[in-house]
């Protein structure tokens, strides 16, 4: 299990790996990050950085390296990483890198609801999603295409993985629709019946208290709580 941290913003993460390079002022880390396009892996909030560094320098990971001045621009305070700051980013991202985290994707969560759509209203926004995810895919192959070669592929690894990532998501989602179209898919027959009805189906309930009674969901949550 990865250690609790004082600190969790992945941003922060990034403004350590950034100032392991040379010390920088808040705005100059900002210019780095959008310059590598780091905002595609991070949720970045550019307006929040000057914030993050403080609660960095609060907890002695940064500290102020000295003032830049260039030309008539105001003088500006320079930040660079503690000895401490260098063993929390090493061992920060040595967790994250080994340590599987559950993240909650929205998507996943979409799918733990999707008994209250219609059946055929939710085939049609499966195969939107799909469609959508399809011209995000050929966007990014068409990116990696125009840089491979110019960049070294280490620059690359994260937008590599994401498009993976959404063409596994691809994948899996229209094997899913085939079988809905199939009607292979146990249960949704009973999915069906729910929504015309109103009523929940009687084999629904009768499988909710059995698993009630035989605390086999209980069993699940723990088992799922140690992965």
């Amino acid at each position: 299990m990865a250690k609790r941290r004082k600190l969790s913003n992945p941003l922060a993460l990034a403004v350590m790996a950034t100032l392991g390079e040379r010390p920088m002022h808040p705005y100059e880390i900002a210019q780095v990050l959008r310059q590598r396009g780091k905002e595609q892996s991070i949720k970045i909030n550019y307006g929040s950085l000057y914030t993050v560094v403080q609660n960095l320098e609060k907890h002695g990971f940064v500290e102020i390296a000295g003032t830049q001045r260039q030309g008539n621009r105001p003088e500006r305070t320079l930040y660079g990483l503690t000895t401490s700051g260098r063993v929390e980013m090493h061992d920060w991202l040595a967790d994250l890198v080994a340590v599987p985290v559950r993240e909650y994707p929205a998507y996943e969560a979409a799918l733990s609801l999707i008994l209250m759509l219609p059946p055929d209203e939710a085939v049609g926004l499966l195969g939107e999603r799909v469609a959508k995810l399809e011209i995000q895919v050929a966007a990014i192959r068409g990116v990696l295409g125009k840089l491979d070669g110019d960049l070294p592929r280490m620059f690359l690894i994260e937008t590599e993985y994401q498009v993976h990532m959404v063409e596994a998501e691809i994948a899996w989602t229209r094997g899913f629709l085939a079988e809905l179209a199939a009607g292979t898919v146990s249960g949704v027959a009973e999915w069906r019946s729910w929504q015309q009805s109103g009523e929940i189906p009687g084999e629904w309930a009768e499988i909710e208290k059995q698993v009630a009674d035989s605390g086999i969901g209980e069993q699940f949550r723990e088992h799922m709580k140690e992965l």
